[in-house]
């Protein structure tokens, strides 16, 4: 064995956070939600990420709700969005997002773009929340280098995560690097490039040796790579398949191997030229 999708990273403030998780981006509100949810909480997820933008946040509240998990063992994961930045309404988004989710506290919030001219007011916003309290850790999602140092330039709570689009075929090396030597956590969304990269023959080759899917051995390289993935499915099949990847491991030659399929490939958008 080689861990659990249970296992956890220490964050900079001493937060721990599991090392794999469930995305929820495009889980239809409702009945999807919480069904989607209350199963992953069932196969051993305890990282939930959603979002005020995935209007879902309602859905995820109710499943962590009826769970049997206790609350302080979910890692619960939300987000402001792009129209509700800058310092008041950043504030005024996390009420609402705290209460539709239905908890006391949530363990990460997260700035989901770095809208040109406001980030810095939303993360002093973050960090007021942060004092309060309400929010375990604020981080950030879509940052590239140069937002991040010019939050690290006027911070006084440095991020603990920054959330990006990262797979094989853009790995993110040089960011995951300023990230590791500023004690920034680094979290996958998009971990498997939404299918895109099955059928490469590297991938293929390495799943068939291990008797592993393709997510399985992408999802296994995230975590050899430290890297935190949060793959979304719907399917209760697929849901175990992602979080079956901690009884193999990769060797040093198949992680190289994987490493070489890095093209800077994007298939969402590019956080410098997104349309805010």
């Amino acid at each position: 064995m080689s861990g659990s999708i249970m296992d956890k990273v220490t964050l900079h403030n001493g937060v721990m956070m599991p090392v794999f998780g469930l995305g929820v981006y495009k889980v239809e509100e409702g009945e999807e939600t919480e069904k989607t949810v209350s199963s992953a909480l069932q196969l051993g997820y305890r990282l939930i990420d959603t979002a005020a933008f995935y209007d879902n946040e309602e859905g995820v509240g109710k499943a962590i709700r009826s769970s049997s998990v206790p609350r302080e063992d979910i890692f619960v994961t939300t987000k402001v969005w792009n129209s509700d930045q800058g310092y008041e309404n950043t504030l005024k988004a996390f009420d609402r997002s705290i209460n539709k989710l239905g908890v006391e506290y949530v363990d990460l919030y997260l700035v989901h773009w770095p809208v040109k001219g406001k980030y810095l007011d939303t993360w002093r916003a973050m960090e007021e929340i942060y004092r309060s309290g309400r929010v375990r850790a604020i981080g950030v999602s879509n940052f590239q280098v140069h937002h991040l140092q010019d939050i690290l330039n006027h911070c006084e709570e440095k991020p603990v995560i920054n959330q990006v689009e990262l797979h094989p075929a853009l790995s993110q090396e040089e960011l995951r690097a300023f990230c590791t030597s500023h004690e920034i956590a680094v979290e996958a969304w998009s971990p498997i490039a939404r299918g895109r990269l099955f059928g490469d023959p590297i991938i293929a080759s390495i799943a068939k040796d291990k008797g592993k899917s393709e997510a399985q051995i992408i999802l296994r390289w995230h975590v050899q790579n430290g890297v935190i993935p949060i793959p979304k499915s719907v399917h209760l099949e697929r849901l175990k398949e992602n979080s079956d990847i901690c009884d193999f491991v990769l060797t040093a030659k198949e992680m190289e191997n994987i490493n070489s399929l890095n093209r800077d490939e994007r298939f969402g958008a590019h956080p410098d030229h997104f349309d805010f």
